[in-house]
């Protein structure tokens, strides 16, 4: 009994053995590598599979993590052994990284890597530390980017930037079976007396528009003050215009209505004079030496000194206005 006692619980203990390190659970999007007495067997695929004990052993390598502090407030970024492969598209962040530009200012570049592994194999056997290898390459491609512009226009290339990282780390990675997605600057630090300098030209150009837009809008307003004169002086103009004209046709109408009058009456004094004796004219003159000698003793400071030059004439003409009407 006690030999079959040994013999089960030897086939026993090599179930439980190779239930643990034969059988092996990979994630969906997951992979493993599998070396078989030192050298490359397979990838496992997501699900169960089975493995030889002490024959088949999978390969570690690193990766990186992205883990919380105590506190749980400072995210840190830790490099561990693992033995499985994400095939997720994964991101870096990197530490902000000293960087010059053309112009020799000096800067610090926060910087964002998405990439995936499209080939676990040589993803594993092409570079040692690829998290590692993937930061270094960045950084020195970043430096030589910046390196090739000046300040300006890093602050207003990020784009540029970020596609010419990217095609340049998409095909250095190839090889390692890395696919870089995307590249992003998170944050762009330049140094404090250059954040100063832009910042006094910034409110320089602010300043610089707002006088501009001032003198602008003073330009508007003293044009469109200008016309408004303008065309109150041409109102004022063609207003006096018309004014000195509609006067002068009623002066000129009321002197041909005058006139019209002062004839019929004339000719109606000749229809008058026909069958009496004397001359209309001494008439007319005599009235309007009349109605001049009204005028001119009007007033209380007019006094009569003299009689006119052709007084007899006058007093003629009031004796034949007498003889005239004699016989009526």
């Amino acid at each position: 009994m006690e030999p079959l006692l040994i013999i089960m619980g030897l086939l026993a203990f090599f179930v439980i053995v190779f239930a643990i390190k034969g059988l092996k659970i990979i994630q969906q999007a997951e992979t493993m590598i599998v070396e078989r007495l030192g050298r490359f067997h397979r990838a496992l695929d997501s699900g169960i599979n089975i493995l030889w004990p002490f024959l088949d052993q999978p390969r570690q390598i690193h990766w990186r993590y992205v883990t919380q502090d105590a506190s749980g407030e400072k995210r840190l970024t830790v490099t561990k052994l693992t033995d499985r492969i994400d095939l997720r598209e994964t991101v870096y962040d990197f530490p902000r990284q000293n960087v010059i530009t053309k112009d020799n200012v000096t800067m610090e570049i926060d910087a964002l890597l998405y990439f995936q592994v499209t080939d676990s194999i040589r993803a594993v056997y092409e570079v040692a530390n690829l998290p590692q290898a993937i930061e270094k390459l960045t950084q020195t491609t970043l430096r030589n980017v910046v390196g090739e512009m000046d300040f300006d226009e890093c602050l207003a290339s990020r784009e540029i930037i970020n596609t010419k990282l990217r095609s340049i780390l998409d095909d250095a990675t190839d090889k390692w079976g890395v696919k870089v997605t995307r590249v992003e600057l998170q944050d762009i630090t330049p140094p404090a007396e250059v954040q100063e300098a832009m910042e006094k030209q910034m409110r320089a150009e602010r300043d610089r528009r707002a006088a501009i837009l001032k003198a602008g809008g003073g330009k508007r307003a003293a044009i469109l003050e200008a016309e408004g004169e303008k065309e109150a002086a041409i109102n004022r103009a063609e207003g006096e215009k018309r004014a000195t004209i509609l006067e002068a046709e009623g002066e000129a109408e009321a002197r041909y209505k005058i006139a019209s009058a002062e004839a019929m009456a004339i000719l109606k004094l000749v229809e008058a004079f026909k069958d009496r004796p004397g001359d209309p004219a001494n008439y007319l003159i005599a009235v309007r030496y009349i109605e001049a000698l009204k005028v001119m003793a009007d007033g209380k400071e007019n006094k009569i000194v003299y009689l006119p030059y052709e007084a007899t004439n006058f007093l003629g003409s009031i004796g034949g206005i007498r003889d005239m009407f004699k016989g009526a």
